[in-house]
């Protein structure tokens, strides 16, 4: 993620997958489901490291900082698997 949208799209994608609606999660988190709103939707300039830990915290969720260019999704970390395996001589 390089931006503060893509992470309110996270949570977003998140908090659905678990089948949790704003308000919920929103209110188990203390803030108000307007401020959820807004960060899912990329429509905040600034969000408090407090407000986020909160939120992950209700969807049983966690921040990982690794260095750029080092995550991958799964699509990309199987064909860097297969390029890998079809190279001779490769391991």
């Amino acid at each position: 993620m390089k931006t503060l949208q893509d992470l309110g799209e996270s949570i977003a994608a998140r908090r659905k997958q678990l089948g949790l609606q704003q308000r919920e999660v929103a209110a188990l988190a203390g803030i108000t489901a307007e401020s959820l709103s807004r960060f899912e939707r990329g429509r905040s300039a600034e969000f408090g490291a407090r407000k986020l830990l909160a939120i992950l915290a209700v969807l049983g969720a966690e921040l990982d900082v690794v260095n750029e260019g080092q995550a991958g999704n799964l699509d990309e970390l199987r064909l860097e698997r297969a390029q890998y395996t079809s190279t001779p001589g490769a391991f």
